[in-house]
Protein backbone atom coordinates (compact mmCIF):
# COMPACT_ATOMS: atom_id res chain seq x y z
CA UNK A 1 0.00 0.00 0.00
CA UNK A 2 1.40 2.97 -1.45
CA UNK A 3 0.19 6.93 0.51
CA UNK A 4 1.89 9.94 -0.95
CA UNK A 5 2.03 13.52 1.05
CA UNK A 6 3.39 16.30 -0.68
CA UNK A 7 6.06 19.31 1.85
CA UNK A 8 7.39 22.01 1.08
CA UNK A 9 10.75 23.85 2.21
CA UNK A 10 11.07 27.22 3.93
CA UNK A 11 13.86 29.52 2.79
CA UNK A 12 13.94 33.73 3.17
CA UNK A 13 11.80 35.53 5.52
CA UNK A 14 9.31 33.51 8.06
CA UNK A 15 5.99 33.57 9.42
CA UNK A 16 7.03 34.40 12.87
CA UNK A 17 9.26 37.39 11.57
CA UNK A 18 6.44 38.76 9.43
CA UNK A 19 4.33 38.14 12.90
CA UNK A 20 7.12 40.31 14.47
CA UNK A 21 7.05 42.67 12.37
CA UNK A 22 3.65 43.35 12.33
CA UNK A 23 3.89 43.73 15.80
CA UNK A 24 6.15 46.79 15.08
CA UNK A 25 6.65 50.29 13.97
CA UNK A 26 4.33 49.70 10.84
CA UNK A 27 1.13 50.04 12.62
CA UNK A 28 2.06 52.76 14.71
CA UNK A 29 3.14 54.55 11.15
CA UNK A 30 -0.57 54.01 10.08
CA UNK A 31 1.05 52.03 7.44
CA UNK A 32 -0.84 48.70 5.98
CA UNK A 33 1.78 45.94 6.82
CA UNK A 34 2.85 43.90 4.26
CA UNK A 35 4.26 40.35 5.15
CA UNK A 36 7.84 39.45 3.53
CA UNK A 37 7.87 36.64 0.93
CA UNK A 38 7.89 32.92 1.77
CA UNK A 39 10.14 31.42 -0.39
CA UNK A 40 9.68 28.00 -1.27
CA UNK A 41 13.34 26.58 -2.25
CA UNK A 42 12.45 22.56 -2.00
CA UNK A 43 9.31 20.59 -2.31
CA UNK A 44 9.30 16.82 -1.39
CA UNK A 45 6.90 13.66 -1.55
CA UNK A 46 6.72 12.09 1.13
CA UNK A 47 5.64 7.66 0.44
CA UNK A 48 4.89 5.13 2.50
CA UNK A 49 5.58 1.58 1.31
CA UNK A 50 4.72 -1.69 3.09
CA UNK A 51 6.19 -4.81 2.92
CA UNK A 52 3.87 -7.61 2.06
CA UNK A 53 3.32 -11.24 2.92
CA UNK A 54 5.92 -13.62 0.85
CA UNK A 55 7.65 -10.06 -0.64
CA UNK A 56 11.64 -9.34 -0.30
CA UNK A 57 13.01 -6.49 1.18
CA UNK A 58 14.79 -5.29 -2.80
CA UNK A 59 11.38 -5.99 -4.15
CA UNK A 60 9.77 -3.28 -2.19
CA UNK A 61 12.64 -0.96 -2.98
CA UNK A 62 12.64 -1.40 -6.31
CA UNK A 63 8.98 -0.27 -6.65
CA UNK A 64 10.41 2.63 -5.16
CA UNK A 65 13.36 3.01 -7.67
CA UNK A 66 16.15 2.07 -5.59
CA UNK A 67 17.95 -1.23 -7.59
CA UNK A 68 21.70 -2.33 -8.04
CA UNK A 69 24.38 -0.91 -6.51
CA UNK A 70 22.41 1.75 -4.99
CA UNK A 71 20.55 -0.75 -3.14
CA UNK A 72 23.43 -2.75 -2.03
CA UNK A 73 24.91 0.26 -0.31
CA UNK A 74 21.88 1.49 1.54
CA UNK A 75 21.52 -2.31 2.77
CA UNK A 76 25.28 -1.49 4.34
CA UNK A 77 24.06 1.42 6.16
CA UNK A 78 20.93 -0.37 8.02
CA UNK A 79 21.95 -1.59 10.94
CA UNK A 80 19.98 -3.22 13.42
CA UNK A 81 17.71 -4.34 10.18
CA UNK A 82 18.02 -7.99 8.88
CA UNK A 83 16.72 -8.39 5.10
CA UNK A 84 16.04 -11.72 5.48
CA UNK A 85 13.58 -11.08 8.91
CA UNK A 86 11.44 -8.08 7.89
CA UNK A 87 8.03 -8.86 8.96
CA UNK A 88 5.52 -8.34 6.75
CA UNK A 89 3.33 -4.66 7.33
CA UNK A 90 6.56 -2.95 7.77
CA UNK A 91 6.53 -0.05 6.83
CA UNK A 92 8.77 2.40 4.71
CA UNK A 93 8.93 5.78 4.36
CA UNK A 94 10.33 7.40 1.41
CA UNK A 95 10.98 10.90 0.60
CA UNK A 96 11.44 12.25 -3.00
CA UNK A 97 12.22 16.32 -4.08
CA UNK A 98 9.69 17.15 -6.34
CA UNK A 99 10.23 16.42 -10.14
CA UNK A 100 13.18 14.06 -8.69
CA UNK A 101 12.91 10.33 -9.67
CA UNK A 102 14.51 8.72 -6.78
CA UNK A 103 14.15 9.71 -3.10
CA UNK A 104 16.47 10.88 -1.37
CA UNK A 105 15.71 9.55 2.19
CA UNK A 106 14.24 6.59 3.90
CA UNK A 107 13.04 5.93 7.46
CA UNK A 108 12.06 2.84 8.85
CA UNK A 109 10.80 1.85 12.60
CA UNK A 110 12.91 -0.04 14.50
CA UNK A 111 11.20 -0.19 17.35
CA UNK A 112 8.93 1.36 19.82
CA UNK A 113 12.01 3.97 20.96
CA UNK A 114 13.84 4.73 17.83
CA UNK A 115 13.59 5.05 13.70
CA UNK A 116 16.11 4.46 11.21
CA UNK A 117 16.98 7.17 8.96
CA UNK A 118 19.40 7.20 5.87
CA UNK A 119 19.76 10.67 3.71
CA UNK A 120 20.91 9.91 0.14
CA UNK A 121 24.76 12.02 0.35
CA UNK A 122 25.56 14.18 -2.25
CA UNK A 123 28.14 11.84 -3.94
CA UNK A 124 25.13 9.72 -4.03
CA UNK A 125 25.81 7.26 -1.48
CA UNK A 126 23.62 7.17 2.25
CA UNK A 127 24.18 7.62 5.27
CA UNK A 128 22.90 6.42 8.46
CA UNK A 129 21.04 8.18 11.76
CA UNK A 130 19.18 7.01 14.69
CA UNK A 131 15.98 9.26 15.61
CA UNK A 132 15.05 8.35 19.06
CA UNK A 133 11.32 8.38 19.90
CA UNK A 134 10.86 9.75 23.74
CA UNK A 135 8.37 7.88 25.65
CA UNK A 136 6.86 9.54 29.13
CA UNK A 137 5.68 7.36 31.74
CA UNK A 138 2.10 7.81 33.78
CA UNK A 139 0.78 5.98 36.69
CA UNK A 140 -2.69 4.98 36.37
CA UNK A 141 -5.26 3.36 38.49
CA UNK A 142 -8.20 1.24 37.43
CA UNK A 143 -10.61 -0.19 39.88
CA UNK A 144 -13.91 -2.15 39.37
CA UNK A 145 -16.01 -5.30 40.05
CA UNK A 146 -15.93 -8.42 37.94
CA UNK A 147 -19.23 -9.36 37.38
CA UNK A 148 -18.56 -12.53 35.24
CA UNK A 149 -14.40 -12.58 34.20
CA UNK A 150 -11.82 -10.61 34.34
CA UNK A 151 -10.84 -9.85 30.99
CA UNK A 152 -14.30 -8.17 30.38
CA UNK A 153 -13.82 -6.06 33.59
CA UNK A 154 -10.54 -4.47 32.64
CA UNK A 155 -12.38 -4.01 29.46
CA UNK A 156 -15.15 -2.20 30.85
CA UNK A 157 -13.31 -0.05 33.03
CA UNK A 158 -10.87 1.46 30.34
CA UNK A 159 -11.41 3.08 27.75
CA UNK A 160 -9.96 2.91 24.28
CA UNK A 161 -8.99 6.40 25.33
CA UNK A 162 -6.71 5.13 27.63
CA UNK A 163 -5.50 2.05 26.26
CA UNK A 164 -5.46 0.16 23.40
CA UNK A 165 -7.81 -3.13 22.81
CA UNK A 166 -4.66 -4.72 22.44
CA UNK A 167 -2.70 -3.24 25.16
CA UNK A 168 -5.56 -3.97 27.63
CA UNK A 169 -5.32 -7.83 26.77
CA UNK A 170 -1.90 -7.42 27.44
CA UNK A 171 -2.76 -6.30 30.71
CA UNK A 172 -5.29 -9.14 31.64
CA UNK A 173 -2.72 -11.68 30.52
CA UNK A 174 -0.19 -9.81 32.57
CA UNK A 175 -2.52 -9.74 35.98
CA UNK A 176 -3.64 -13.40 35.08
CA UNK A 177 -0.46 -15.28 34.13
CA UNK A 178 2.83 -13.53 34.79
CA UNK A 179 1.48 -12.29 38.20
CA UNK A 180 -1.41 -14.18 39.95
CA UNK A 181 -0.41 -17.63 37.39
CA UNK A 182 0.71 -19.40 41.04
CA UNK A 183 -2.33 -17.76 43.43
CA UNK A 184 -5.47 -16.99 41.83
CA UNK A 185 -7.72 -19.28 38.86
CA UNK A 186 -9.48 -16.51 37.28
CA UNK A 187 -11.91 -19.26 36.19
CA UNK A 188 -12.62 -20.65 38.98
CA UNK A 189 -11.46 -18.90 42.32
CA UNK A 190 -13.79 -15.39 41.07
CA UNK A 191 -16.87 -14.62 42.50
CA UNK A 192 -19.29 -12.10 41.14
CA UNK A 193 -19.03 -8.60 43.00
CA UNK A 194 -15.02 -9.16 43.88
CA UNK A 195 -13.09 -6.47 43.52
CA UNK A 196 -9.87 -5.50 42.20
CA UNK A 197 -7.79 -2.37 42.40
CA UNK A 198 -4.37 -2.06 39.77
CA UNK A 199 -1.90 0.44 39.85
CA UNK A 200 0.13 0.50 36.11
CA UNK A 201 2.32 2.03 33.83
CA UNK A 202 0.51 4.40 30.67
CA UNK A 203 3.43 5.22 28.02
CA UNK A 204 2.92 8.17 25.62
CA UNK A 205 5.42 9.01 23.11
CA UNK A 206 6.60 11.82 21.49
CA UNK A 207 4.49 11.05 18.41
CA UNK A 208 1.55 10.60 20.28
CA UNK A 209 1.28 7.06 20.70
CA UNK A 210 0.17 5.43 23.20
CA UNK A 211 1.18 1.57 25.07
CA UNK A 212 0.77 -0.18 28.40
CA UNK A 213 3.87 -0.22 30.69
CA UNK A 214 3.57 -2.92 33.30
CA UNK A 215 1.72 -3.19 36.07
CA UNK A 216 2.92 -1.87 39.25
CA UNK A 217 0.63 -2.78 42.01
CA UNK A 218 -2.40 -4.71 42.29
CA UNK A 219 -5.23 -5.84 44.64
CA UNK A 220 -7.45 -8.66 43.73
CA UNK A 221 -9.91 -10.25 45.94
CA UNK A 222 -11.10 -14.07 45.52
CA UNK A 223 -14.66 -14.78 47.24
CA UNK A 224 -13.44 -12.18 50.07
CA UNK A 225 -9.73 -12.61 50.71
CA UNK A 226 -7.64 -9.98 49.25
CA UNK A 227 -4.71 -11.13 47.28
CA UNK A 228 -2.12 -7.90 46.47
CA UNK A 229 1.22 -7.69 44.61
CA UNK A 230 3.92 -5.50 44.16
CA UNK A 231 6.74 -4.99 41.91
CA UNK A 232 10.31 -4.51 41.94
CA UNK A 233 12.70 -5.06 39.89
CA UNK A 234 15.86 -7.64 40.15
CA UNK A 235 19.60 -7.26 39.10
CA UNK A 236 18.83 -8.62 35.87
CA UNK A 237 16.23 -6.07 35.01
CA UNK A 238 12.77 -8.39 35.28
CA UNK A 239 9.66 -7.48 37.10
CA UNK A 240 9.18 -9.68 40.31
CA UNK A 241 6.28 -9.36 42.34
CA UNK A 242 5.77 -10.02 45.93
CA UNK A 243 3.00 -10.34 48.29
CA UNK A 244 2.43 -7.77 51.23
CA UNK A 245 4.56 -10.65 53.15
CA UNK A 246 7.57 -9.58 51.25
CA UNK A 247 7.09 -13.50 49.48
CA UNK A 248 7.27 -13.71 45.98
CA UNK A 249 4.09 -14.37 44.17
CA UNK A 250 6.38 -16.62 41.57
CA UNK A 251 5.93 -20.57 42.82
CA UNK A 252 7.94 -23.36 41.84
CA UNK A 253 4.91 -24.84 39.80
CA UNK A 254 1.99 -22.62 38.02
CA UNK A 255 -1.54 -23.67 38.93
CA UNK A 256 -2.60 -24.97 35.30
CA UNK A 257 -0.80 -25.66 31.98
CA UNK A 258 -2.91 -23.81 29.44
CA UNK A 259 -5.81 -20.52 29.63
CA UNK A 260 -8.76 -22.82 28.87
CA UNK A 261 -12.12 -22.19 29.06
CA UNK A 262 -13.59 -24.94 31.46
CA UNK A 263 -12.73 -28.40 33.36
CA UNK A 264 -14.37 -30.57 31.68
CA UNK A 265 -12.83 -33.71 33.44
CA UNK A 266 -11.77 -33.14 37.30
CA UNK A 267 -9.84 -35.04 39.40
CA UNK A 268 -11.60 -38.82 40.19
CA UNK A 269 -13.77 -41.50 39.46
CA UNK A 270 -15.81 -41.03 36.30
CA UNK A 271 -17.65 -42.13 33.42
CA UNK A 272 -15.27 -42.57 30.60
CA UNK A 273 -16.21 -40.23 27.63
CA UNK A 274 -15.07 -42.81 25.01
CA UNK A 275 -14.79 -46.16 26.39
CA UNK A 276 -17.56 -45.41 28.25
CA UNK A 277 -16.39 -47.58 31.04
CA UNK A 278 -16.02 -46.20 34.96
CA UNK A 279 -12.47 -45.88 36.01
CA UNK A 280 -10.26 -43.40 38.00
CA UNK A 281 -9.44 -40.25 35.81
CA UNK A 282 -5.82 -39.74 36.93
CA UNK A 283 -5.76 -35.91 35.86
CA UNK A 284 -7.46 -32.76 35.21
CA UNK A 285 -8.45 -32.20 31.72
CA UNK A 286 -8.68 -28.34 31.04
CA UNK A 287 -10.94 -27.62 27.83
CA UNK A 288 -9.54 -25.40 25.51
CA UNK A 289 -9.59 -24.70 21.86
CA UNK A 290 -7.77 -26.15 18.93
CA UNK A 291 -3.87 -25.27 18.56
CA UNK A 292 -3.84 -22.47 22.17
CA UNK A 293 -0.35 -22.74 23.52
CA UNK A 294 0.18 -25.58 25.97
CA UNK A 295 3.20 -24.51 28.79
CA UNK A 296 4.99 -26.46 30.65
CA UNK A 297 4.17 -25.79 34.87
CA UNK A 298 7.46 -25.72 36.13
CA UNK A 299 11.50 -26.30 35.02
CA UNK A 300 12.44 -29.61 34.18
CA UNK A 301 14.07 -32.07 31.76
CA UNK A 302 11.27 -33.52 29.18
CA UNK A 303 11.25 -37.91 29.44
CA UNK A 304 8.67 -38.72 26.64
CA UNK A 305 7.61 -36.82 23.44
CA UNK A 306 5.17 -38.22 21.37
CA UNK A 307 2.32 -40.73 20.64
CA UNK A 308 2.18 -42.64 23.95
CA UNK A 309 -1.28 -44.90 23.76
CA UNK A 310 -4.23 -43.46 25.19
CA UNK A 311 -2.91 -40.07 25.97
CA UNK A 312 -1.90 -39.35 22.13
CA UNK A 313 0.31 -36.90 21.24
CA UNK A 314 2.01 -35.92 25.25
CA UNK A 315 4.81 -35.04 26.34
CA UNK A 316 6.25 -36.09 30.06
CA UNK A 317 8.38 -33.92 32.59
CA UNK A 318 10.80 -34.90 35.11
CA UNK A 319 11.16 -32.04 38.09
CA UNK A 320 12.89 -32.53 41.15
CA UNK A 321 11.36 -34.00 44.57
CA UNK A 322 10.51 -36.93 42.11
CA UNK A 323 7.97 -35.01 40.46
CA UNK A 324 6.76 -35.62 37.23
CA UNK A 325 3.86 -33.91 35.02
CA UNK A 326 1.97 -34.96 31.81
CA UNK A 327 0.53 -33.18 28.88
CA UNK A 328 -1.88 -35.48 27.02
CA UNK A 329 -3.85 -35.29 24.16
CA UNK A 330 -1.73 -32.31 21.95
CA UNK A 331 -2.36 -31.72 18.15
CA UNK A 332 1.19 -30.93 17.93
CA UNK A 333 4.54 -30.61 20.22
CA UNK A 334 6.11 -27.32 20.06
CA UNK A 335 9.71 -27.40 17.55
CA UNK A 336 12.75 -28.37 19.93
CA UNK A 337 10.55 -30.41 22.24
CA UNK A 338 12.06 -33.62 22.58
CA UNK A 339 13.28 -36.27 25.32
CA UNK A 340 16.27 -34.84 27.23
CA UNK A 341 15.55 -31.81 26.23
CA UNK A 342 15.29 -28.83 29.43
CA UNK A 343 12.06 -27.03 29.33
CA UNK A 344 11.45 -23.86 31.78
CA UNK A 345 8.56 -22.94 33.42
CA UNK A 346 6.14 -21.26 31.00
CA UNK A 347 7.82 -22.91 27.63
CA UNK A 348 5.90 -23.70 24.89
CA UNK A 349 5.75 -27.23 24.80
CA UNK A 350 3.15 -28.27 22.43
CA UNK A 351 -0.79 -27.21 21.25
CA UNK A 352 -3.97 -28.20 22.18
CA UNK A 353 -5.90 -31.22 20.33
CA UNK A 354 -7.66 -34.29 20.61
CA UNK A 355 -5.20 -37.49 19.51
CA UNK A 356 -5.62 -40.15 21.73
CA UNK A 357 -8.71 -41.44 23.59
CA UNK A 358 -10.13 -38.01 23.54
CA UNK A 359 -13.81 -36.49 22.14
CA UNK A 360 -12.88 -32.92 22.66
CA UNK A 361 -10.11 -30.55 22.31
CA UNK A 362 -8.46 -30.23 25.35
CA UNK A 363 -4.97 -31.00 27.85
CA UNK A 364 -5.07 -33.88 30.32
CA UNK A 365 -2.47 -33.09 33.18
CA UNK A 366 -1.24 -34.99 35.10
CA UNK A 367 0.78 -34.09 38.55
CA UNK A 368 3.06 -37.62 40.05
CA UNK A 369 5.01 -37.38 42.98
CA UNK A 370 7.37 -40.57 43.13
CA UNK A 371 5.13 -42.37 40.78
CA UNK A 372 2.02 -42.00 42.86
CA UNK A 373 -0.83 -39.51 41.35
CA UNK A 374 -1.59 -36.16 42.82
CA UNK A 375 -4.95 -34.04 42.55
CA UNK A 376 -3.37 -31.08 40.34
CA UNK A 377 -6.02 -28.88 41.58
CA UNK A 378 -4.50 -29.60 45.64
CA UNK A 379 -1.54 -30.01 45.26
CA UNK A 380 0.81 -27.54 47.56
CA UNK A 381 3.13 -25.59 45.29
CA UNK A 382 5.30 -24.38 47.89
CA UNK A 383 6.04 -20.52 48.98
CA UNK A 384 7.67 -17.62 47.58
CA UNK A 385 10.92 -16.83 47.87
CA UNK A 386 11.66 -13.87 50.14
CA UNK A 387 12.60 -10.36 48.99
CA UNK A 388 16.16 -10.52 49.33
CA UNK A 389 17.03 -9.14 53.12
CA UNK A 390 19.56 -6.26 51.56
CA UNK A 391 16.45 -4.77 49.96
CA UNK A 392 14.02 -5.54 52.72
CA UNK A 393 13.95 -1.58 53.30
CA UNK A 394 13.41 -1.20 50.08
CA UNK A 395 10.53 -3.47 49.33
CA UNK A 396 8.84 -1.73 52.78
CA UNK A 397 8.99 1.56 51.06
CA UNK A 398 7.41 0.53 47.89
CA UNK A 399 4.70 -1.06 49.49
CA UNK A 400 3.37 1.59 51.56
CA UNK A 401 3.64 3.93 48.49
CA UNK A 402 1.98 1.73 46.59
CA UNK A 403 -0.99 0.64 49.40
CA UNK A 404 -1.39 4.56 49.09
CA UNK A 405 -2.11 4.75 45.84
CA UNK A 406 -4.11 1.49 45.80
CA UNK A 407 -6.31 2.94 48.81
CA UNK A 408 -5.05 0.47 51.12
CA UNK A 409 -4.27 2.83 53.54
CA UNK A 410 -5.46 6.27 54.64
CA UNK A 411 -4.64 8.12 51.55
CA UNK A 412 -1.57 10.49 51.23
CA UNK A 413 -2.71 12.89 48.54
CA UNK A 414 0.60 14.27 48.28
CA UNK A 415 1.89 10.89 46.25
CA UNK A 416 -0.47 11.84 42.73
CA UNK A 417 -1.24 8.83 40.75
CA UNK A 418 -1.99 11.16 37.11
Amino acid sequence: MLRRVVRVGVAGATLVGAVAWLGGKAWSMGRVPVALPIVVTRAFVDVADTIRRNETLSEVFARQQIVGADFVNLLAQMDGVNPRRVRPNTVFEFRYPVGDSLPDRVRVRLRDEEFLRLDRTDDGRWSALSEKITWTVHTKRVTGAIESTLNEAIHRAIPDSILPFRDRELLVWNLADEIYGWQIDFFRDIYPGDRFVVLYERLTSSLGETRYGRVLAASVQTRGPENTAYVMTDEAGRNVYYDEHARSLRRAFKMYPVQYRRISSSFGSRLHPVLRTRRAHLGVDYAAATGTRIEATSDGTVTRAGRWGGYGIMVSIRHPKGIETRYGHMRRLAPGIRPGVRVRQGQWIGSVGMSGLANGPHVHYEFLKNGRYLNPRRVDLGDGEPVPAARRAEFDALRVRFDRLLGRASADRSVPVD
